[in-house]
């Protein structure tokens, strides 16, 4: 598998980007498409046909393990799309689905809380874990190994990568990077990842940041008592010097030894149990 190659980008707006995280920092990755099949693609997907970003080797045997990546609040923006691509030179098959789009275009909202308003508290767990159903099986039909199955996602995402981990059983593995444990239970979100603990099928990386003031310490150790009670093989690190969204290159939150430390021990969670 091929290491990725990036560069940093000079501090600016970047429409690539959604709007509510301008201007990019300078510590933004790039990572380059030399060797990748990348871009823009649509899914079957109840009845609509589902916006996603797809990346993946331009050469390399098949069938190819698979990562569905979930994006944050803002979108499949520039920072998800990169994140496809370090994958894809790492062998992967990465697909993003969009999974915000029947309520709406993330990307355009200046606002965080305009944002959390409008689109975001309005998304049912159901639709999205549906979406990522019918991604899977696109990916499955485009070269993907229904046997190496992994899913990693970011902040919001994080949190649905725990349900999904409870949700589908073909799932081989996944890492969840800040996504909260507990919340208020509405019709959209009527369960969360504390609450599905015993049901997990497919073990979980959650990694966490210490510093991080949305996702207090004593709700991380809510969960470990509750991975320990259903003996699950599930693991959580956090971070003693990280905030939340430490991953995020593109952002003042980006906390570069955590987020290379991360990273590397997302690789080695799918190849340990078998996403590789």
């Amino acid at each position: 598998m091929k290491n990725e190659e990036s560069q940093t980008t000079k501090n600016s707006n970047d429409p690539r980007f959604a709007a509510a995280v301008q201007p990019i920092t300078s510590s933004t990755i790039h990572t380059d498409r030399e060797g990748l099949i990348c871009g823009p693609t649509t899914v079957p997907s109840q009845g609509d046909n589902l916006p996603a970003y797809v990346a993946k080797p331009e050469k390399h045997a098949q069938p190819m393990p698979v990562i569905l990546v979930v994006q944050e609040i803002f979108g499949v923006h520039e920072h998800i799309q990169d994140l496809c691509r370090r994958l894809a030179h790492q062998g992967y098959l990465a697909i993003a689905p969009e999974l915000y789009f029947r309520q709406g275009e993330p990307q355009q909202y200046e606002s965080i809380s305009d944002l959390l308003e409008q689109i975001v508290t309005k998304v049912p767990d159901r639709q999205v874990l549906s979406d990522l159903d019918h991604t899977a099986h696109w990916a499955m039909q485009h070269g993907g190994d229904p046997a190496r199955l992994g899913i990693t996602g970011f902040c919001w995402g994080g949190r649905i990568s725990w349900l999904y981990a409870a949700h589908n059983p073909q799932l081989k593995a996944a890492v969840a990077w800040y996504g909260k444990f507990t919340a208020d239970k509405t019709l959209t979100s009527p369960q969360h990842p504390v609450d599905i603990a015993a049901q997990l099928t497919a073990p979980v990386l959650g990694l966490y940041g210490a510093k991080d003031k949305s996702i207090p310490q004593d709700s991380v150790e809510l969960m470990r008592q509750a991975l320990r009670a259903a003996n699950s093989d599930s693991e959580i690190i956090v971070y003693p010097d990280a905030g939340h969204a430490f991953n995020a290159d593109y952002r003042p939150n980006y906390h570069a030894e955590s987020a290379v430390d991360g990273w590397k021990r997302m690789l080695n969670w799918f190849k340990t149990h078998g996403v590789c």
